[in-house]
């Protein structure tokens, strides 16, 4: 195997390894006995049922807010090395950043406009 990979082979073991411990860990010390107040649903509040409510079809909300998450979250992968590497990119770097973020405001200023940012 080329000597180039081989630090990526090991860290790959140690988190099949970690997983294999802490998978291990949890089945002998866990809990064994389950009853229904902790099989109950407890992040939404709303009861686990076969099918989405509406017979069939998930609420739009639900994609509306992975889509704006996946905006916001790609700006911050944007903004982040760009902050980092500021002071070796001039000014049309930070003009193009800040044109960056106007666009992402006037799409945030839609959405909080259309009521998309509302959870009824």
């Amino acid at each position: 195997m080329n000597d180039m990979y081989l630090g990526i082979v090991f860290l790959l073991a140690i988190a099949a390894g970690f997983v294999a411990v802490t998978l291990g860990v949890n089945a002998i010390l866990g809990p064994g006995r389950y009853n229904r107040a902790r099989l109950d649903a407890y992040e939404c509040g709303v009861n686990p049922t076969p099918q989405p409510v509406g017979g069939g079809r998930f609420p739009i909300k639900y994609y509306i807010t992975a889509m704006l998450f996946i905006v916001f979250d790609i700006e911050i992968v944007f903004l982040y090395p760009w902050a980092v590497s500021f002071d070796q990119m001039g000014a049309f770097a930070l003009v193009e950043m800040v044109l960056f973020i106007v666009m992402v405001f006037v799409a945030y200023l839609y959405v909080w406009r259309r009521g998309g940012l509302e959870w009824d």
